[in-house]
């Protein structure tokens, strides 16, 4: 796996990967990250990549000049490259579209600031269009880690136990996970629930299914 970053702040996303379960899973050669700047694309004078919004209004736009060089030049080493633009007005991201995704070959963030990026490249080159929720963000960078990491989990190698991925939230029935306790069994008078520490394995399955269910109703209710 290759994941891709166009962002004109790397350094905003480079720090992430310098630690833990990633940092081992790149040093393990599973996956790689590569970053490409749009103002190393830019032709003007000062290597601007946004300008004023054509419709008006306040705030600037990503243009099109310096993306549709840098992704063709991405897409030109890389043609099977998959390409998503995180932003808010996206398909809601969810745990399915992470697993499918996970079996790709190369990922490529288009990191949008400003107002945004021109629709037109969009139009062009996106192959999914992503939002992590309803609100909105100073730029791309964080949504497109929120995508990696959550993708990233999904590929075989990257977790140290890959059976700790059944159990998770919306793994099973698009259920919540259930509640979780480690040792000690009781501290400042909260006790872990009795039967998680039965030793009656089907009980306790039992159990933490009709948990997800109540945690699932109580947390997403319709």
């Amino acid at each position: 796996m290759r994941y891709i970053f166009v962002s004109i702040f790397p350094n905003l996303i480079k720090p992430y990967f310098d630690d833990s379960i990633l940092n081992i899973a790149i040093k393990k050669g599973i996956f790689s990250i590569e970053f490409f700047n749009p103002r190393d694309y830019a032709t003007n004078k000062h290597n601007k990549v946004d300008d004023k919004l054509c419709s008006g209004g306040a705030g600037q736009l990503m243009t099109v000049q310096p993306l549709f060089d840098c992704i063709d030049d991405i897409v030109s080493k890389y043609p099977k490259s998959h390409i998503i633009f995180p932003t808010a007005c996206g398909k809601p991201f969810n745990q399915n579209d992470a697993k499918r995704l996970s079996h790709k070959q190369t990922i490529v963030f288009v990191c949008g600031r400003y107002e945004g990026i021109d629709e037109r490249v969009i139009e062009r080159y996106a192959s999914e269009v992503f939002s992590i929720g309803n609100y909105i963000l100073t730029g791309g960078e964080l949504s497109s880690l929120v995508l990696c990491d959550s993708i990233s989990r999904n590929i075989k190698g990257v977790l140290g136990n890959q059976n700790s991925l059944d159990d998770e939230s919306f793994n099973r029935d698009n259920l919540l996970e259930a509640p979780a306790f480690a040792k000690p069994i009781s501290y400042k008078n909260q006790n872990i629930i009795d039967d998680y520490i039965s030793g009656d394995h089907q009980k306790i399955e039992k159990l933490k299914y009709k948990l997800s269910q109540y945690k699932t109703k109580y947390y997403t209710p319709l």
